[in-house]
This record gives C-alpha cells, structure tokens and sequence, in this order.
C-alpha cells in the first residue's frame, strides 16, 4: 500500500491547518458547513445509527460519534471531498494502519466503506475524553494520572516497536482518550502511521534481503504529526523510527504534567520542576533533550522502567490555591464565548526566522500556516507563542503587551473570564505565559487580543467596487463594568501610544480613527480589529466602557465608527487594543525553575 511522501522541502514544512471558528466564516460558508454536518448525520441515520454528534475536526476531515442497533459506541471517520484525491485516500490507508494494530489500549477498525464519493472509516468508540480537553479543564493533571498515562503509553509503545515496527506518528494529549473511572487509556487517530523504516537502534527493519534492495530507504515515508509535539527527527524528515514514538510519549506527559500546549516549554519549564517523581521527571528530560544519545538512552530507560512504576503509592497532595502571576479578572454575567486571539506573532515569528518565508506568503494564509515557520525560532519562543494559544482556548477576553528590555520583562494586561469553573486552569496557563516570557532573551514588544466571535461582527458585498454597507439592526457590542478596585484609576493606556503596529497592513479612513480618538478618551478597556477580505469584512471587538455615565457617548461614537466603514479601501488586517490601566507587571528575566519533585514521602505531606 503507498504511503510514501515524495522528498521535497515542503516536508518539514507541512502542518495541518487550525480550524476556524464557524462564527467567522462567511454567512454562506457558514450555512454550507451545517449543511454540510446535517448530511452526514442524516446518512448514519440511514445506516442505522443514533445519538449522532459531531465530536471532532482538522483540515483531512470530520469525526461524528454513533451508537449502533446493538447499542455500540462508534466513531465515523469522513474525509473532505474538497481535498485531492490521493490526500482522500489516505482515509483507506488509516483504515489499513489501524488493521494491523491488535492491543486494548487501541479502539478496533470496524470498517470502511464508500457511500457516494464520500469516504467513511468506521472504528469503535475509545471510552472516556480526550486528554487535551480533561487538561484543559482541569490544568495540570495529578501525578497518579500522570503514571497511568505514561505505564499505557509505554505498553503501547513497546507493542508496537514488535514484530515488523509501526509507528503511529501524532502520539500528542487530543490523540489519547481517558477514562477516569477506569483509569483506561486509548490512542485514537492513525492518520499519520506508517511501516517504520529504522530500528530503535538505526538499523533498517526489512525482512529479508530482498525486501531492503526493494524498498526506499533514502527517503522518509513519515507523515508529519503536530509540530507542537514531535520531534525534531521527525520534523527534519529523518526515516521513520519507533523512536518518533518516543518523542511523542514524552511531549505529551511532559504537557500534561505541566498544563501545557506543547513540549517547548521544557527549556525554561524543565520537567524536573513540575512536581513529577524525581526518576520520571528525569527520564523525561532526558528524552527531551537536544543530544540524540541522552534522547535514545532515556527513551530505552523509560519503557523498562514503567514495568515496574505501579508499585509507586503516589496520593493527590493538597496544595494552595495557584496565584496568578497577572491580574486575571472574573466576570460575572456568563456567556457563551468562543474566544479568537489576535496577536502581533507575525513579527514576533520574522524576527527569529533567517531565510523569512514569511515574506513570500499572502499575509490572509498566515493565520492559518503560522506554526510552519516555527523552524528558525528558540524553543521557548515556540513554547512561548503555544503558551498564549493555549491561554485563549478559554472563555477569555481582553488583552495584553509584553515589553521586553534589557532590564527585566514588563506586562501590561486586562484578561477576564465569563466562566469561574476554568479559572484555576487558565491561572496556570497565564502564569505558564509569563514564566516563558521571561526565559526568552529578547528586546522587543509583543500584543495579544482576546475576544468572543459570536461578536463579530460580518458585512459582505458583491465585488470591491462596491463599498460595504452595515445593515440597519448591525451595532458593535459593548458591556458596562465597574473599575476593578485593586487598580489605579488614574492612568489610562492608550490605543495609540505605542505608535503603529507592523503587523498591521489596512489603512484606516480618517473619519475612524477621528472617532477612535474620541473613545479613546472614554475610560474603557478591550479592543476593535478590522479584517477585510476582498467581499468580506469582519469586525472583532471587545468592548467595556468602565464609567457607566458615559454609555450614550460611548455608543454613538461607536455608531459614528460603523457608519463610516464604507469607506475603507484594500484588504488585510488593523487592529486596536486599550489597556484600562498602566499598572505594568514587571519580571526578572529567567534561565529556567528550580527542581521541584513530588516528595519521597507523600504520607508526610497530607
């Protein structure tokens, strides 16, 4: 079966796009998507399927969940039809993988099957959640849970690594699903796996003679996984090896146990700080580290060690309340919020990249390709940028701007949640923020806004001779709040005062900017971006005017704003953030945390 990628220097480059939120897609595009969903669920239906969900999505295609006559869970697999067949191929390929994989930590194929031109993998139901959302929810995960995973994942690994070698390719938390009653892990998505070309020792794995001389072994046939989580083997396009496994395995405990979206952190973040047992957290940082030998020897040590790792008696201990190294705000009234981040990552990514692809791409692609132009950045760097994606998968509004001089690191921010059950995660995913900050040497700024897309605001027009029009009913959203207390009241962040932005490439008519002067100089804080598209603008905003007299003038200057976006010419992106006070966070610059493992005696500590 072939499941070779051709060798060219797109490979290290390849990363499947993140989804868009469906709140800022066009109103057509919009409807064709739920079309698009209810289609599929009306086909399982047919098939004999009910309690059908949509439970997952990337850029290859969808995953709905079903449960069959005899009442067994099932998950669908559907791919794009918009894709190039040999890529909706690859969805027979998964089948094939998956196949060849007998283990109770792995969810069985049941089947695949073409209904139409629609290809459709049928696999059983992994009991439990995936490992991204339960980290999301809860921060970082407790130690026993952390064993749990790691004793499963090195079960996995070794049965695998038997036999003719596989490799699954995008071990990472949302591959993993987790059943807290159980305490049963399941690794899920075979999209990425592959035949391995090398042993754990680097020799080739063929067979026989006949089978080396036959078969490329020049060439990789590794897919690539998410870069936030393999390693640099993998990501550099080396043959595959049951050693990416490895990596995987050990970006993935590594993320858990620290709240984190990636293994980058692990520099300034090592896992010797995390309050893992001291051998674990050890064995990970060696399979973490840079020098290839440290990486196989700790990989080797790893699976043996997990043999023997449920003898360990490892309790919850109680610990106080995290602190939050910034000021994170709860808001009261809740709201259903589906936060987008906008942030000044282009630069922040130019900065630190030597043959600057960027500078090649269409800057409306960027949002969706950035990760790939990771490879000329620090691993903080990286680990850093991850940090702040990871602050805004919660319900999370406002913004910040992170100063760095050579005299320490200073933060400016307004960050508020509309859900309390979250705070103690997003906490630690704000202080993971910071902590990454400071360990990146650097002179420069960095900007982030947080808002809620089911706010934004979409206007669209038949051509660009056209200008665009608002509709009568549409009005930029605004809540009024009162002053946080804890602040000094008396001095205000400007919109402007950091001059124009470099990412930035929309020019704004003077009647907006007039008007954004004018609210300027209304106490509030949050942020406006305007986005346009040659027949498609988007309007972001997160607005809260804190002197509740000044609601009327508020709301006709941003009115006035609305009125006047007719006259906005070109495409791209400008956008405007106020900060309500200037009361600046200032941190020492930092090499990395000091060790910290979980106690020898955990009786002692309870």
């Amino acid at each position: 079966m072939p499941n070779t990628i051709a060798p060219s220097p797109s490979l290290q480059h390849f990363y499947i796009s993140e989804e868009q939120s469906i709140y800022l897609l066009k109103a057509d595009d919009a409807r064709k998507h739920r079309a698009w969903i209810r289609l599929c669920k009306q086909q399982l239906n047919k098939l004999g399927y009910s309690d059908i969900e949509l439970v997952g999505k990337g850029a290859y295609g969808f995953v709905f969940a079903g449960v069959d006559k005899q009442h067994n869970a099932h998950v669908f697999k559907f791919s794009r039809l918009t894709l190039p067949q040999h890529i909706q191929d690859r969805l027979e390929e998964e089948a094939f993988m998956l196949s060849q994989v007998i283990h109770p930590n792995v969810p069985p194929v049941i089947k695949f099957e073409h209904v139409g031109k629609q290809g459709i993998l049928v696999m059983a139901r992994a009991p439990g959640e995936d490992l991204d959302k339960l980290c999301l929810r809860h921060g970082a995960l407790p130690v026993s849970m952390i064993m749990s995973i790691a004793r499963q994942l090195a079960h996995i690994v070794q049965y695998l690594h038997h036999g003719r070698p596989l490799v699954h390719g995008d071990i990472k938390p949302s591959n993993l699903v987790y059943d807290i009653h159980s305490n049963h892990l399941s690794l899920i998505d075979w999209g990425s796996a592959v035949f391995a070309q090398r042993d754990g020792q680097g020799k080739p794995v063929n067979g026989n003679v006949m089978d080396l001389m036959s078969s490329d072994q020049q060439h990789t046939n590794a897919r690539m996984g998410d870069v936030y989580f393999i390693g640099d083997d993998q990501l550099n396009g080396a043959l595959s090896s049951p050693r990416f496994d490895e990596q995987g395995v050990a970006a993935t405990l590594y993320a858990l146990a620290s709240g984190q979206a990636s293994r980058f952190g692990s520099r300034v973040i090592p896992a010797t700080s995390i309050g893992l047992p001291i051998e674990l957290a050890r064995t990970l940082d060696g399979m973490l580290s840079d020098d290839p030998d440290t990486r196989n020897r700790a990989g080797d040590y790893f699976l043996k060690s997990m043999s023997h790792s449920h003898r360990l008696h490892l309790p919850d201990i109680a610990k106080p309340p995290i602190q939050p190294e910034i000021p994170v705000w709860e808001l009261t009234r809740g709201k259903d919020v589906e936060t987008v981040t906008y942030s000044s990552r282009k630069s922040f990514l130019k900065e630190h990249n030597g043959d600057d692809p960027i500078e090649k791409m269409d800057d409306l692609q960027l949002e969706k390709y950035y990760r790939n132009f990771m490879a000329g950045m620090g691993d903080t760097e990286k680990g850093f940028i991850a940090a702040v994606g990871r602050v805004g998968q919660y319900s999370i509004v406002g913004g910040l701007a992170i100063h760095w001089q050579e005299s320490g690191v200073y933060i400016d921010s307004n960050l508020a949640t509309y859900n309390s059950e979250e705070k103690a995660a997003l906490i630690l995913a704000v202080n993971n923020m910071v902590t990454l900050a400071r360990g990146i040497k650097r002179i420069g700024v960095f900007k982030a806004c947080f808002f809620n897309a089911r706010d934004t605001l979409h206007l669209e027009r038949n051509d660009t001779t056209e200008p665009f029009t608002p509709s009568a009913d549409q009005q930029l959203p605004f809540e009024v709040g009162d002053v946080p207390s804890l602040e000094d009241k008396s001095r205000l962040h400007s919109y402007f005062e950091d001059g124009r932005d470099p990412d930035e490439n929309l020019e704004l008519p003077k009647e907006i900017m007039t008007e954004l002067g004018w609210i300027n100089q209304i106490h509030h804080t949050g942020c406006i971006i305007f986005e346009v598209l040659p027949n498609h603008m988007k309007i972001h905003s997160y607005l809260r005017l804190l002197n509740p007299r000044k609601q009327a003038a508020f709301r006709a200057s941003l009115d006035r704003i609305l009125s006047h976006v007719g006259k906005i010419q070109g495409k791209g992106v400008s956008g405007f953030m106020k900060l309500p006070y200037k009361n600046t966070r200032r941190f020492n610059h930092l090499d990395r945390l000091e060790d910290n493992f979980y106690p020898k005696n955990p009786k002692a500590m309870s």
